[in-house]
């Protein structure tokens, strides 16, 4: 069991390196655009930070250390899904604007200060 919960963390750490990948190669681009890799890296970080949520709220996971804290779970849970909404929405247009590429990137740096940091 502790195989799987491992997998499902190495999985969220694919999804946020997707996400933020997908936000940086666009720095340089004109008209940044919402591509695969932040749309399949926002859905793979919401089902694996779900998914993890889950565990250590069953009492495994990883790290787990018989503490649940609540309020981390769901502020990072309630970033993911505007991540996710705000990628689902803007998926159809031919390029975003950049104040919205911003946020996507700084919603998701913030993400990940908040993992590791919020103790």
């Amino acid at each position: 069991m502790e195989l799987a919960d491992e997998i499902v963390l190495l999985l969220h750490l694919i999804g946020f390196a997707a996400l933020f990948g997908g936000i940086l190669v666009q720095i340089r681009v004109r008209e940044p655009e919402v591509n695969a890799a932040m749309l399949h890296g926002s859905y793979t970080m919401l089902v694996t930070g779900l998914a993890l949520a889950v565990l250590a709220w069953t009492g495994g996971g990883p790290g787990n250390d018989d503490q649940v804290n609540v309020a981390k779970l769901v502020t990072k849970l309630v970033i993911a899904a505007i991540i996710a909404f705000l990628v689902i929405i803007n998926r159809r247009f031919t390029s975003i604007p950049r104040g919205l590429w911003s946020l996507l990137g700084l919603l998701t740096l913030g993400n990940a200060v908040l993992a590791v940091l919020w103790q």
